[in-house]
């Protein structure tokens, strides 16, 4: 890489995603593309395998994934951040890749048993933050895909509701009761696999 080179991915890295964005779209320069490649292709990796469970799958997702928001990054408007635009792409992807691979498989708990009122039921925080990790680990891992990823949104990546709605087009409202029912689902799990003592934070 020539010294000009340098400077320029050098310069490019304070930049903000809407300044690489309308660069490259200036100027077809692959360097801005590539700076938000490196700032997100981590992430959208991490994400990819959360879902699919597969490293040469996730591998194969995040640049599929990149190809797509080259080729949409016109149609960015900047309703929401870029980050969150670019995680709904992932998030379509792989669940589009999930149906695909196993038919009929249900994507969002949308039969919560026992419960008969879940409008008036409140399950806190605690039943998510309070699992221990490797147990949290393995009750998410028996979870829906769609309930998966809707607590990694708000619990991991510390995605508001307004965010999350934006990601999976739907009205706040909903997404308070899909996150409910995730909750409720995970506690079910969670007891299920360890009973109902009290969940330590050791």
């Amino acid at each position: 890489m020539t010294a000009v080179a340098t400077r320029k991915t050098s310069s490019s890295a304070a930049l903000s995603d809407s300044q690489l964005i309308a660069l490259y779209l200036r100027d077809q320069d692959a360097r801005y593309f590539s700076q938000l490649y490196r700032r997100y292709a981590g992430k959208v990796f991490a994400k990819c395998i959360s879902m699919l469970a597969d490293h040469g799958m996730a591998k194969d997702a995040t640049q599929d994934v990149f190809i797509k928001v080259l080729l949409n990054l016109s149609k960015f408007t900047e309703h929401s951040a870029f980050s969150t635009w670019v995680y709904s792409i992932t998030y379509n992807y792989c669940i589009d890749l999930i149906r695909k691979k196993k038919k009929n498989i249900l994507i969002f708990s949308e039969d919560v048993g026992r419960i008969s009122k879940e409008t008036e039921i409140d399950i806190p925080d605690s039943v998510i933050l309070e699992m221990e990790t490797n147990r949290l680990d393995k009750v998410m891992d028996k979870l829906p895909v769609g309930d998966k990823a809707i607590l990694n949104m708000k619990y991991i990546d510390d995605m508001s509701i307004k965010e999350i709605g934006d990601v999976l087009d739907k009205t706040e409202s909903a997404i308070k009761m899909q996150i409910m029912r995730a909750k409720i689902r995970a506690q079910s799990i969670y007891e299920d696999m360890y009973g109902k003592e009290p969940i330590s934070m050791e």
